[in-house]
């Protein structure tokens, strides 16, 4: 029904709280099965076998992948080429290792090459990217089986971190809240459907905050789904006033989407007092990876789809410890495969022991995505991961922040808040900075009165007008956060 119904929910959506609590009320006691398809079944005893048993994971995966490519050869145009250069008896990675790299250019340049001839239209699912690697772009998921695939997937992220039925869940995750933009509208909303208590991204600056509290004593979430960037400010008034009813009750903290810095998660920490747990995902559903309570890693779900790290030559990484660019082929997708998808998001393979996902690729992190990268005036790069607010105690009293560069080794900081920064603390933090850097990066300082967030409600910590490809080859290395 999900597939079925979702071109409708932005009527929903829109409509008065009473009507989202009748409707949404009665939908959400429909069966699972009827409400995420016949496959959300499948879905579910994949993912339950394969967090028990490694062996028949392992096999199952190969045949996942097998089944994949001789599905992109056989149907996709774009792939046609590949099949002279497979064997029988060849295994998914060795079958694996003959296709190109895809490129997101090439991909939003000829979409059709890339749609399976066997599949007809009415099995096309529209989505569309949110342009956060600067290249917005439509593509088609398969109806009736990647949204099945993703609500079992996402269902099982909640069991991991303790969500049961009962549970009321405070999301700040973009989601536009109607009339939010009326000066005296509601800025948050409640969806039974989901028990979200939708927060408007759009309102995080310390005036609005008594309201959500308000919202939070209301509804008493007891989980939180949020963007990184838009729990922080939440984050950073409730430290400053305290709400032990409201922050108490919470048990887990899971966050999604954005890049994830080490002093968002210390202060969500801090003030929470639970567990945080980190989704990876994106809108092409080719591989999905979360973290668990007692290991901060991300671990790839290998039914999901199959990871790979290559380096900036597109040779394979294989070292723990060497950054590489993720690279993912998804499976249960027959209407448009992507092999070899480059993500544009860089991690390390990990070298610690694996015990507690067995048959789990893991990385030791995700340091970013590739626009993510400031360029140092002798062409050397620095992840933006390097640089955050938990380094520099004169951005301790600031809402947000935001680099802008346009030539190499000068970048412009932004930085949203009440009071400007004095000149002796500009120039502490763009010596910090420079030192940071190796002596790379030159800012200019400049308070702002606001910060845009993308159309998807995130926060972008690093605005990059460089090409980024043609500094590609002068940083091997990068720097330690």
């Amino acid at each position: 029904m999900e597939d079925l119904i979702h071109p409708f929910l932005k009527y929903y959506t829109a409509a008065p709280q009473w009507i989202k609590s009748s409707i949404g009320g009665v939908y959400a006691r429909f069966p699972t099965r009827l409400r995420y398809g016949a496959r959300y079944d499948d879905f579910m005893h994949d993912i339950e076998r394969s967090i028990h048993d490694p062996e028949w994971t392992e096999r199952r995966a190969n045949e996942k992948l097998i089944e994949t490519l001789r599905w992109a050869v056989d149907t996709v145009p774009a792939y046609a080429s590949v099949q002279s250069q497979l064997r029988a008896g060849m295994s998914g990675v060795e079958m694996l290792a003959h296709f190109p790299l895809l490129e997101k250019a090439s991909l939003k340049s000829q979409p059709e090459a890339y749609l399976s001839s066997a599949m007809p239209a009415r099995a096309r699912l529209v989505a569309h990217t949110g342009g956060s690697t600067s290249i917005p772009m439509k593509l088609y998921l398969e109806k009736y089986v990647s949204r099945s695939k993703d609500f079992a997937y996402n269902g099982t992220f909640d069991s991991v971190a303790g969500i049961g039925p009962g549970d009321c869940i405070l999301a700040l995750r973009g989601r536009t809240v109607p009339g939010a933009d009326r000066p005296d509208g509601p800025i948050w909303m409640y969806d039974p459907i989901k028990r979200y208590l939708h927060l408007s991204s759009d309102h995080l600056e310390p005036p609005h905050m008594a309201r959500y509290v308000a919202a939070a004593r209301e509804w008493r979430p007891t989980f939180i789904h949020a963007f990184p960037s838009a729990l922080v400010p939440l984050a950073k008034w409730l430290e400053a006033h305290p709400a032990p009813d409201v922050t108490e009750r919470i048990r887990c903290v899971q966050l999604f989407s954005e890049n994830v810095y080490d002093y968002q998660i210390d202060l969500i920490r801090r003030v929470f007092n639970c567990p945080v747990l980190l989704d990876y995902g994106h809108t092409e559903r080719a591989v999905k990876a979360i973290s668990l309570p007692d290991d901060a890693r991300y671990f790839f779900w290998p039914l999901y789809g199959k990871l790979e790290l290559v380096d900036f030559q597109g040779q394979p990484v294989t070292r723990p410890g060497e950054l590489g660019e993720i690279v993912a082929t998804g499976f249960d997708n027959r209407v448009m495969p992507l092999v070899r998808y480059r993500t544009g998001d860089l991690a390390m393979w990990s070298a610690a022991p694996n015990t507690l996902r067995p048959g789990f690729a893991a990385v030791d992190r995700i340091e970013g995505r590739l626009q993510e990268f400031l360029v140092c005036r002798e062409q050397r790069l620095v992840s933006i991961c390097t640089i955050g607010a938990a380094h520099f105690e004169q951005l301790a009293d600031a809402d947000r922040m935001q680099f802008e560069q346009r030539e190499p080794g000068k970048a412009l900081l932004k930085v949203l808040s009440e009071t400007d920064l004095s000149s002796a603390a500009k120039e502490k933090l763009a010596a910090g900075i420079r030192s940071k850097t190796q002596g790379g990066l030159d800012v200019e300082i400049v308070r702002v009165d606001q910060i845009e967030r993308t159309s998807s409600g995130k926060h972008k910590l690093l605005v990059q007008h460089l090409n980024i490809s043609h500094y590609l080859g002068a940083s091997h290395v990068m720097e330690d956060s």
